[in-house]
């Protein structure tokens, strides 16, 4: 059923999850009886409940207080198109406006096949919008880019300014060789410049980008080369990621041969010379082919015109893991290249490990660029905090004014440890819980506006209806778990899966028609805060009990002695399925009987005797991509003793962590 704004019946009893806030106390004066503490006045420890947001942060914020978000959010929710085309229309240049049905959506496959559309009619351009209009405004001269080497010591960057022109200059290069609206673009770049200006490029003459990690195998790239059927392949000789150097060149040509078997044969494959990786005289090459990036885009204009597009447009195609091993390709948007630019704000890409050449990396680069943002995944929180205060606390870090937490649910130890260690209780913590098929935050704190709960992702963003279904797909009121789905549309949702739609209504909108299944499981506590509790097939039965995998891996990580967990499920005679429990400890504590049998006693404390780990893995890491996830995947796999089963390991930041924790399994 399409509607220009679509509406639920059941608006109401969703709203009334969010004006729960409304009964929160709020400013200084109000929280003497609380377990809470002022965000800047005090460490936040196991007794605090709530962390507030000072009077000072909450007069800068744009959404400064409970009010004005109720009053916000409400009008989202009655009025999606009203409210969304208000912030379209003052935000972002339109060559042409779209008509009057401002969203047509079907999120039903009881009635049709799932369609999502906004703005459509509406002609505009996302490089357009992130350079040329802030060049517009005044920002030519402002620092668009800066990067940092992976070696300590080596930078540069760029301004609005000649952002646009290098953008202008690869832009008109791929129009010469023949790349139009519509072709798909392979990036299999590193974090350079160039992988930004690259994606712009695309984006202004409408080519469609997806950039490849660089790190996947050549069989995974030859998967997406064969997928996508790209005009040209853009990449680098190579990369330094620590003290390793990662020969990226050879990686696409091992892929360009195995594409070639499969009829896909790639005409272009511009290579940029990464000098302190790798020499061009060492990089291996094949004439008539490869070209190199700087022979040939400096010669080009450094004006090109824009391609303008329609709203519903691909931008870009981005490759999600699969739960078999196979990707999922999303039609979506972006915003870690766009989303700041559109806000004319500056963004730090580095190069290297956040570990090197110490683990104080991080911070001297916030101190370097005096960063006020610092985004990043609960996983590097671990891994910090299992190496020490000391590395965070010879830098200043004073330019921090908000720290932010994705890709999977924090634990309250390591959030604390963030909250008062990395931001020294004065930078609220933006704990952010959103997917790859969202394109954008789902459910957040919003710092200035309510008190905040270590580990919960709190409230929904505008125009976003999170509600918790249980088995029958029933809407559950109040305080409850279940599984967490979406109602109605929202603009940044994908809107299909590249090439296969009907595996994209399977996935995501069959197991509960009407509503957008997350994966994910959720609770709602008796104050309306949402907390995530990690995907739905990462809940463990035994013995008849649902338990959360979340929820085992915070209990042992608040061990002292515990860095880090990750907790799968196994088959188990007696209670149906076991717990498995990879244990990554502090640095310098041995492994002991003693240890493993302390681990399992923190668990039965904090939850029960039916969620204790039936079998504790010692763990020198967990295999996790190079974005910080843990492949879950390949620890059952393991836990199973499935080692033929693998699958694809490429994506991994460390790829011999699999072997280490094979060779301990019986430890």
């Amino acid at each position: 059923m399409a509607s220009s704004s679509p509406k639920n019946l059941t608006t109401t009893n969703h709203l009334r999850h969010v004006e729960s806030m409304a009964s929160l106390p709020s400013g200084a004066g109000k929280i003497s009886h609380l377990n809470a503490v002022i965000l800047g006045e005090a460490l936040a420890s196991e007794e605090n409940d709530f962390v507030f947001p000072s009077d000072d942060f909450s007069r800068q914020a744009l959404i400064p207080s409970p009010h004005k978000y109720l009053e916000m959010y409400k009008r989202s929710i009655e009025d999606p198109a009203g409210f969304w085309s208000g912030i379209a229309s003052s935000e972002f240049y339109w060559k042409q406006k779209w008509g009057d049905q401002v969203c047509s959506e079907n999120l039903d496959v009881r009635k049709g096949d799932i369609k999502i559309e906004w703005f459509k009619g509406g002609i505009t351009n996302i490089c357009y919008n992130c350079l040329d209009r802030n060049i517009d405004a005044g920002l030519a001269d402002k620092i668009a880019l800066y990067w940092e080497s992976n070696e300590p010591g080596f930078d540069a960057h760029l301004t609005y300014s000649q952002l646009l022109h290098r953008v202008c200059q690869l832009a008109n290069y791929l129009k010469s060789i023949g790349v139009r609206k519509g072709d798909a673009v392979i990036v299999y770049l590193p974090m350079l410049m160039e992988l930004p200006i690259t994606m712009l490029a695309c984006a202004r003459i409408g080519a469609v980008h997806s950039v490849v990690f660089a790190g996947f195998s050549s069989e995974s790239l030859a998967q997406r080369i064969v997928d996508c059927k790209p005009k040209v392949v853009i990449t680098c000789n190579a990369v330094k990621r620590g003290p390793k150097t990662i020969h990226l060149k050879d990686i696409v040509d091992a892929a360009l041969v195995e594409s070639a078997k499969n009829g896909i044969s790639i005409d272009v494959c511009l290579t940029y010379e990464n000098q302190s990786a790798l020499k061009k005289e060492s990089t291996k090459w094949q004439e008539g082919r490869d070209v190199w990036w700087e022979d040939v885009v400096p010669k080009y204009p450094t004006t090109c015109d824009v391609e303008w597009v329609d709203a519903e447009d691909p931008l870009f195609l981005l490759y999600t893991s699969g739960s078999t091993g196979k990707p999922k390709v999303s039609l979506g948007h972006s915003y870690v290249t766009y989303g700041p630019m559109l806000n004319g704000a500056t963004v730090v890409v580095y190069e290297g490990a956040p570990n090197y050449p110490d683990s104080g990396r991080c911070w001297d680069i916030v101190d370097k660029y005096k960063v006020t943002i610092f985004y990043t995944a609960p996983t590097l929180v671990r891994s910090l905090m299992r190496d020490g205060d000391e590395y965070v606390t010879r830098y200043s870090r004073k330019s921090l004014r908000v720290l932010g937490s994705v890709g999977e649910p924090i634990n309250p130890s390591a959030w604390r440890w963030f909250f008062n260690v990395v931001g020294g209780s004065r930078c609220p913590i933006s704990d952010t819980w959103w997917q790859t098929e969202t394109g954008g935050f789902m459910i957040t704190p919003l710092p200035g506006a309510w008190p905040q709960k270590p580990g919960s992702a709190t409230f929904p963003f505008f125009g976003v209806q999170p509600v918790i279904v249980d088995e029958k797909g029933t809407e559950i009121d109040g305080e409850c778990s279940g599984y967490l789905c979406v109602k109605g549309s929202w603009p940044g949702a994908f809107r299909t899966l590249y090439g296969d739609h009907e595996r994209y209504e399977t996935t995501y909108f069959r197991p509960f028609p009407g509503y957008y299944f997350t994966g994910d499981g959720c609770s709602r506590d008796k104050d309306g805060y949402h907390w995530l509790t990690g995907r739905v097939d990462d809940v463990i039965n035994v013995s008849g009990h649902r338990i959360g995998t979340a929820e085992v891996e915070s209990a042992l990580v608040s061990h002292p002695q515990c860095a880090e967990a990750a907790v799968v499920g196994v088959e188990h005679e007696v209670k149906g399925q076991g717990i498995y429990a990879f244990v990554t400890l502090v640095e310098g504590v041995p492994y002991s009987e003693e240890l493993r049998k302390s681990l399992i006693l923190t668990v039965r404390n904090q939850i029960g005797a039916f969620a204790a780990p039936d079998k504790i893995h010692w763990a020198p890491g967990l295999p996790k991509t190079r974005s910080g996830k843990i492949m879950r995947r390949i620890l059952r796999k393991i836990a199973s003793r499935q080692l033929d089963e693998l699958g694809d390991i490429s994506t991994l930041a460390e790829p011999g962590v699999v072997d280490q924790l094979i060779a301990l399994a019986d430890s």
